[in-house]
């Protein structure tokens, strides 16, 4: 279509090229803007966020003395659930089951602790990731379209090369 309207063959061929540049270029920037904003929130102090409130805790995956995946929970008890956050495996580590225990933790400390259900969002995009939440008996309640990560712009070029979806899942551990 680009050919129809410009006739012009160099133009053709060079728009794909300039749109994935777009994209890798939002893409990009919007994820390094999240990481900013993570590392200046709770993950600054890790203590303070997820090991001082009650119902809340830090867990860290070692693996011959290297740090290989974190987990944390934060526990709410306006409706008695607790929030599994900040899941991350190293990628060199993933497949590995390491993911699988790290969820497992945190659904032991909601047992424990008595709370009714664990929650999660994510706006992971690859399929393994919303297949271990579902092995772990997640259940996929919804999805947030056009979702907006924090310290993003939502401008018109941004909207335009950048889109998430935020999925939310929960598992019910009992009946309030």
């Amino acid at each position: 279509m680009c050919f129809v309207v410009t006739k012009s063959f160099l133009l053709t061929c060079c728009l794909p090229v300039f749109l994935m540049g777009m994209r890798y270029y939002f893409s990009r920037k919007v994820i390094l803007h999240y990481l900013d904003c993570a590392l200046h929130t709770d993950m600054s102090d890790i203590e303070q966020y997820y090991m001082k409130p009650p119902g809340s805790c830090f867990w860290v995956a070692v693996l011959d003395g290297n740090v290989v995946g974190i987990v944390a929970a934060r526990g709410n008890e306006e409706d008695n659930t607790v929030e599994l956050r900040r899941m991350s495996v190293d990628s060199n580590y993933r497949g590995k089951g390491i993911a699988k225990a790290l969820g497992r933790k945190v659904l032991e400390f909601a047992m424990l602790n008595n709370y009714s259900s664990v929650v999660l969002g994510t706006t992971a995009v690859k399929m393994a990731a919303h297949k271990l939440y579902e092995s772990l008996g997640f259940k996929h309640v919804g999805v947030v379209e056009h979702y907006a990560l924090p310290g993003m712009t939502r401008s018109l070029l941004e909207r335009m090369f950048f889109q998430l979806r935020y999925h939310r899942y929960r598992l019910q551990l009992r009946e309030e």
